[in-house]
Protein backbone atom coordinates (compact mmCIF):
# COMPACT_ATOMS: atom_id res chain seq x y z
CA UNK A 1 0.00 0.00 0.00
CA UNK A 2 1.00 3.49 -0.31
CA UNK A 3 0.57 5.82 2.37
CA UNK A 4 0.90 9.93 0.77
CA UNK A 5 1.08 12.25 4.24
CA UNK A 6 2.45 15.51 4.75
CA UNK A 7 2.82 17.30 8.45
CA UNK A 8 1.80 21.64 7.74
CA UNK A 9 1.42 24.60 10.23
CA UNK A 10 -2.05 25.88 10.31
CA UNK A 11 -3.05 29.25 11.15
CA UNK A 12 -6.90 30.17 11.87
CA UNK A 13 -7.98 33.70 12.49
CA UNK A 14 -10.24 33.91 14.97
CA UNK A 15 -11.30 38.22 14.96
CA UNK A 16 -10.02 40.97 16.29
CA UNK A 17 -8.24 41.13 19.61
CA UNK A 18 -7.37 44.34 21.85
CA UNK A 19 -5.93 47.82 20.48
CA UNK A 20 -2.91 48.20 22.60
CA UNK A 21 0.33 49.55 21.98
CA UNK A 22 2.79 47.66 20.26
CA UNK A 23 6.26 46.67 22.27
CA UNK A 24 7.83 46.64 19.15
CA UNK A 25 6.93 49.54 16.84
CA UNK A 26 5.59 51.20 19.37
CA UNK A 27 2.23 52.38 17.61
CA UNK A 28 -1.06 51.68 18.99
CA UNK A 29 -3.38 49.65 16.64
CA UNK A 30 -5.78 46.89 16.54
CA UNK A 31 -4.71 43.47 17.04
CA UNK A 32 -5.46 40.13 15.78
CA UNK A 33 -6.40 37.05 17.67
CA UNK A 34 -4.90 33.75 16.20
CA UNK A 35 -4.62 30.22 16.72
CA UNK A 36 -2.30 27.98 15.17
CA UNK A 37 -1.48 23.96 15.56
CA UNK A 38 0.93 21.57 13.59
CA UNK A 39 -0.56 18.64 12.22
CA UNK A 40 -0.42 15.58 9.70
CA UNK A 41 -2.51 15.03 7.58
CA UNK A 42 -2.87 11.88 4.81
CA UNK A 43 -3.50 12.24 0.99
CA UNK A 44 -3.27 16.12 1.70
CA UNK A 45 -6.63 16.34 2.69
CA UNK A 46 -7.83 14.07 5.91
CA UNK A 47 -6.26 15.34 9.19
CA UNK A 48 -5.31 12.68 11.21
CA UNK A 49 -2.89 14.19 14.15
CA UNK A 50 -3.01 17.95 15.87
CA UNK A 51 -0.27 19.00 18.36
CA UNK A 52 1.15 22.17 19.65
CA UNK A 53 -1.82 24.64 19.83
CA UNK A 54 -1.30 28.21 20.25
CA UNK A 55 -3.27 30.92 20.68
CA UNK A 56 -1.99 34.47 20.47
CA UNK A 57 -2.10 37.93 19.63
CA UNK A 58 -0.65 39.83 16.37
CA UNK A 59 -0.19 43.75 15.56
CA UNK A 60 -1.87 44.58 12.81
CA UNK A 61 0.63 47.29 11.81
CA UNK A 62 4.28 45.23 12.46
CA UNK A 63 3.05 41.81 12.87
CA UNK A 64 4.77 41.10 16.54
CA UNK A 65 2.89 38.28 18.49
CA UNK A 66 2.53 38.38 22.08
CA UNK A 67 0.32 35.08 23.59
CA UNK A 68 -2.56 35.29 25.34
Amino acid sequence: MLFIASIDTKVRTLGEGLTRECPHCHNTAPWHRMRSFRQCTLFFVLPVLRWGRRQYETCGICGATADV
